[in-house]
């Protein structure tokens, strides 16, 4: 929603952020920034985090949940399993570089035409309907 904050609020308890929070945050909004949220506590607002690509959209507080929700259901309404391997290879594209993606991505398309999901939403798509997903 438009009033959620982001931060590292980590060193008010005496710790850095973990779980990759020094890693991941410096590649998202740069060092300088990165740096200041760590040390001082400074929080984003919806608005930075959105330019900064933290968050793909902001909603009013009212409208937020039902949006979200929405989001959600078409993303639950797909294979499952071509769900969890987007989420891997983007997630690997963040850690790896080009080339080794690129590879990724290429052993999990093919690794995917193995699946019946895929059988089923090509069939699907070549008569024109939903598919039924089996996320097998």
């Amino acid at each position: 929603s438009e009033t959620a904050k982001f931060g590292q609020p980590e060193i008010n308890l005496g710790i850095i952020p973990g779980a990759g929070g020094t890693q991941r945050l410096i590649r998202a909004v740069g060092k300088s920034l990165a740096m200041v949220m760590c040390l001082t506590d400074r929080r984003l607002s919806a608005e930075e985090a959105l330019q900064f690509g933290l968050v793909s959209r902001v909603y009013p507080l009212e409208e937020y949940l039902d949006r979200t929700l929405k989001i959600a259901q078409k993303i639950a309404s797909k294979s499952q399993i071509a769900i969890r391997a987007v989420k891997e290879a983007v997630n690997k594209a963040d850690e790896l570089g080009l080339q080794e993606g690129l590879d990724f991505e290429k052993r999990t398309f093919h690794m995917l035409f193995g699946t019946e999901d895929q059988k089923e939403g090509m069939k699907a798509f070549i008569e024109k309907r939903a598919p039924e997903w089996k996320n097998r």
